[in-house]
This record gives C-alpha cells, sequence and structure tokens, in this order.
C-alpha cells in the first residue's frame, strides 16, 4: 500500500479547530457533522440545565466533542472564549443578531484576536430583515418558503416534515457548506468572515427543483396533485392488512411494469396513460396491500426494481437488512444513532464517541490554553465542573425558540 493509499482513522477534517457556542438544534447538529469527519470542537456551555430538554448525555447532537460550562455574562467568562477563539479555525453560535456583539463576542471583537476565524451564524430568519429579531421555529422558517405548503395531500392540511427541511436540511447542511468553503477560502486569503446560514434561504434554496419544473410545466403550486407528492397514484403509501405501510415510488415506466405485475394488477388496470383512469388505479393499488401484511409485501418486491420499501419506525430501521450490511446505525453508550456520513475511503472517521457531561472537561480545556486561576475561576462560577452542580445536568425544559 502506498502513502496515498494509506487508510487513516481520523477523519477528513482532523486538525480543524471549532468553538462552538451552545444552542439548540441545528447549530449542534451542524457541529455533529463536523465532529463526525474528524474536526476538533469545543462545545462551551451556559450554567444551568441543558435548554434542548433531552438528558446531555443521551444527547446524540453533542456527540464527539469536548465540553466546558461558562458563563458568558461574566467578563473573565467571555476571556476564556476569547482564549479558545484564538487559534481556532471556526466560531458557530446560534443567538439571535446582536446577541454575541453584546457579549463582546462578535466578529470584530474576534477577529482582533485571530483574523482568519470563520464566524457561522446559524438563525432562522438570518442576520437582517424584518424577522430578523423575532423568534420562530422551523415550521415557520419552511412556512413562509413554499416548502410546507408543498408537502400533503390534495385538499387537505400542509403536513409539517418534522424538523428536517427548515432546521436540519436548510439550516445546518447550509451552515456546514458555508463553513467548509469560508475555511477554504481562508486558507488562500488569509481572513476569515461571517456565514450567515438562515434556515429561510436555506429552506428556500431546497425549492429550486420545484420553481424549475412550474417554469417548465411540469409541477402545479397546488400540493397533492404532482408526481412526487401523492398527486399520481403510483408514487404513494399504502396501508397493508397489518395497518403497516409500504412506500411505491414506481415513476419510470419499466418499475412501473415490474412494480403492478408484482402487485397482481390486471394490464388494463394498470395502464396509466389516462389520468381519468387514475382514481380506479388508485383504489385499485389499495386494496392489492390491504390483501397481504407488510413483511409479506416486502418480502415479494424483495430484490426487484419496483421501488417498494417498507415504511419502518425509528426503533425498526437500525435492523434493516441493507442498513445493517453497510452498518448506517451505531451503538454509542446506550444509544443506538445513525453513524456518521458520508464515507470516505481513506480518511475514515472514527466510531463517535458518547456525548459528555456538561463540563467534563472544563478543568483539561483551561490547562491547555495555559491558565493558572483553575481553582479560583471555579469557585468564583465563572467555569463550572460536573461534579460542583450535578443538579444542572438534567433535562429541564421543553426545546425553546431560536
Amino acid at each position: 500500500m502506498t502513502d496515498t493509499e494509506t487508510t487513516h482513522s481520523a477523519g477528513p477534517l482532523a486538525g480543524l479547530k471549532i468553538v462552538e457556542l451552545a444552542g439548540i438544534g441545528p447549530g449542534p447538529y451542524a457541529a455533529m457533522l463536523l465532529a463526525d469527519l474528524g474536526a476538533d470542537v469545543v462545545r462551551v456551555e451556559r450554567p444551568g440545565p441543558p435548554a434542548s430538554g433531552v438528558d446531555p448525555q443521551l444527547d446524540v447532537l453533542r456527540r464527539n466533542r469536548t465540553s466546558i460550562v461558562v458563563d458568558l455574562r461574566s467578563p473573565r467568562g467571555v476571556d476564556v472564549v476569547k482564549q479558545l477563539t484564538a487559534d481556532a479555525d471556526v466560531l458557530i453560535e446560534g443567538f439571535r443578531p446582536g446577541v454575541t456583539e453584546r457579549l463582546g463576542l462578535g466578529p470584530e471583537d474576534l477577529w482582533s484576536i485571530n483574523p482568519r476565524l470563520v464566524y457561522g451564524r446559524m438563525t432562522g430568519w438570518g442576520q437582517e430583515g424584518p424577522l430578523a429579531h423575532t423568534a420562530g421555529h422551523d415550521i415557520g422558517y419552511i412556512a413562509i418558503t413554499g416548502a410546507l405548503a408543498s408537502i400533503g395531500r390534495r385538499n387537505e392540511a400542509p403536513v409539517p416534515p418534522v424538523n428536517f427541511v427548515g432546521d436540519f436540511g436548510g439550516g445546518s447542511l447550509f451552515l456546514v457548506v458555508g463553513i467548509l468553503a469560508a475555511v477554504w477560502e481562508a486558507v488562500r486569503s488569509g481572513r476569515g468572515q461571517v456565514v450567515d446560514a438562515a434556515i429561510v434561504d436555506g429552506a428556500a434554496s431546497l425549492t429550486g427543483i420545484l420553481h424549475g419544473l412550474m417554469a417548465s410545466g411540469g409541477w402545479q403550486d397546488e400540493r397533492g396533485t404532482n408526481f412526487l407528492d401523492t398527486g399520481v397514484p403510483w408514487y404513494d403509501t399504502y396501508a397493508t392488512s397489518d395497518d403497516r405501510w409500504m412506500a411505491v415510488g414506481a415513476l419510470e415506466p419499466q418499475f412501473y411494469a415490474t412494480f403492478t405485475e408484482t402487485l397482481g394488477l390486471a394490464e388494463d388496470v394498470a395502464d396509466r396513460t389516462d389520468p381519468r383512469g387514475w382514481p380506479q388505479l388508485r383504489e385499485a393499488i389499495r386494496r392489492a396491500f390491504a390483501s397481504r401484511t407488510q413483511a409479506e409485501w416486502t418480502a415479494a418486491f424483495e430484490g426487484t426494481d419496483a421501488c417498494v420499501a417498507p415504511v419502518l419506525s425509528l426503533t425498526e430501521a437500525p435492523d434493516h437488512p441493507h442498513l445493517t450490511a453497510r452498518g448506517t446505525f451505531v451503538d454509542v453508550g446506550s444509544v443506538r444513532q445513525p453513524a456518521p456520513a458520508p464515507r470516505f475511503s481513506r480518511t475514515v472517521p472514527p466510531t463517535p464517541t458518547a456525548p459528555p457531561v456538561p463540563g467534563a472537561h472544563t478543568s483539561e480545556i483551561l490547562r491547555e490554553l495555559g491558565i493558572s486561576d483553575v481553582d479560583d475561576l471555579l469557585a468564583s462560577g465563572v467555569v463550572e465542573r460536573p461534579d460542583e452542580h450535578p443538579d444542572r445536568q438534567r433535562a429541564a425544559v421543553p426545546m425553546g425558540p431560536q
């Protein structure tokens, strides 16, 4: 094996130093994705119970980090964060616009110490605009971008897609892309910049394909009437005899032919050329799936190109044979969770480490920074260790606005 073929287990982002000002939802998920790929992420947590409402040691979004608890209301706490960012590549924060500036941790404050720092800002509405300073949640962000209106059945209410489309799809993933792009640019220019990752911008970007289809006449601006939104019988979900579900995505003619043959539909019923016959076709598909169990239909379609799959729960998904073969899920501590993605042929990320107790690395991090008065900082409450306030490590409140 040559040097260029050697497999490493540190991940492709090994050596990238990130400071994360703890928040909820999309910010932590973005930091998790970067940490999964080998980045060194220090999570700066605030004193008190976790805002996520999740036991911090079970919170998958906190994995692969070191943790320090710092009171950002204290000038000495702000100084600790400044020291952390002095040799960092990236800072991630998810406060409302202007908050870090008031704390003395805004971009200009930190660039005076580290000019090449990439400043990643994760918000719902963005850093500017009429709604920038108001509270919000995923459902509102995707509501104004058109994304929510496109999800659901015809003549029925829009269906919130958990927070996959807004927080994580339109938020975290765009923040990660923006950070990596800015880091690459900083390598050449020596200068950092702000990455303004607004969920509304990212969610709008995700609808790009639909805007193109509408312009070409291939999509109607009415949910439940198109080929990807249950508007056609061959792209939908159907109940089985045991009240489970099968997902059908037989779009292409050859896949549709395999689907209808396996399902046992008569050729005249299976003809999809005339939309006037689709109600009859949909009913025929419904009756066919209702005649057997999910397990029976799964076996019937196994190995075919019919584009049919069982709808599995979050509990069941890790045991699907394909996902098991790929190792798509891993056990970290007591929690089964998704493995790092995507995969790399050479710089393979290590198995994730369990989420730490908040402040688990406080003393270690401070000493690495060369801070000598660690005991004084602990005694004054500027920083904390978990053994000092064990009651604060438990979840206390539900997830709040971003």
